[in-house]
């Protein structure tokens, strides 16, 4: 599963090729990692709103919760199996009714070397050629005027992230550009939504290289070295893929 990305990119060149605006610009700080665990926000565009870029907080709560602490202890909605989306009580009005794009310049995902899946997993940071930005599929809930909260949709792994996310076998739904209008099309139906789950994912290659071990608590891994290529277990520096 997706819970570790970065976005580096200045917020002008953000906006420049989204041809969006950042609604609270004072937020937004570039990451080189940012982990799902600690709830962040996320820069999305939503479907109500394709020229807003809007900070949601990652990980989705249902808009009627209270306890927002205590669902999160109790539900992981940082990432949403695209398989059920349309099925699930908790996802299937979102996915209808709210979807949106989340904005990246990279990931993170754990591989097991050898497919020892007792070792220690390396984290791999992938990417496309020259870190560019590109969006994954999300879904989102409107709490108030300024508070929302997102998830990452994720679907079952194609033949190169089988072997990067060796273990569970999955990759976030990260939207070739030219389906990236059609995930935030209104008027998109059941049978296009499951269209689009199965045949929007980037045509473009992703690239991927071992990087430091991000998952160690009490370091800073909001660096740029972070990104850089480490050796790993399996003896090829960086590991690339």
């Amino acid at each position: 599963m997706c819970y570790e990305t970065s976005l580096t990119k200045k917020l002008r060149a953000i906006e420049k090729q989204t041809d969006a605006i950042m609604r609270y610009p004072e937020v937004y700080e570039p990451w080189y990692h940012l982990s799902g665990h600690l709830h962040p926000y996320m820069f999305c565009i939503p479907m109500n709103e394709p020229d807003a870029i809007l900070a949601m907080e990652w990980g989705l709560v249902p808009k009627e919760e209270i306890d927002i602490e205590g669902f999160r202890k109790n539900y992981n909605t940082l990432n949403a199996r695209g398989e059920s989306l349309l099925t699930s009580k908790l996802y299937r009005e979102a996915t209808r009714e709210r979807r949106c794009l989340i904005l990246a310049d990279g990931f993170f995902e754990p591989h097991y070397p050898n497919d020892n899946f007792k070792a220690k997993a390396v984290p791999k940071y992938c990417y496309l050629e020259g870190r560019k930005l590109f969006s994954f599929a999300g879904i989102y809930t409107e709490i108030d005027d300024d508070y929302w909260t997102v998830s990452m949709v994720t679907t079952e792994a194609n033949d190169f992230f089988e072997k990067i996310h060796n273990k569970k076998k999955r990759m976030p739904l990260v939207l070739d550009p030219d389906f990236v209008k059609e995930w935030l099309d209104p008027d998109l139906n059941d049978s296009g939504i499951k269209e689009v789950l199965a045949t929007s994912f980037m045509r473009e290659p992703f690239k991927a290289h071992s990087v430091a071990n991000i998952y160690k608590r009490n370091i800073n891994t909001n660096t740029p070295e972070i990104l850089e290529p480490v050796e790993d277990t399996e003896g090829e520096q960086g590991k690339f893929f």
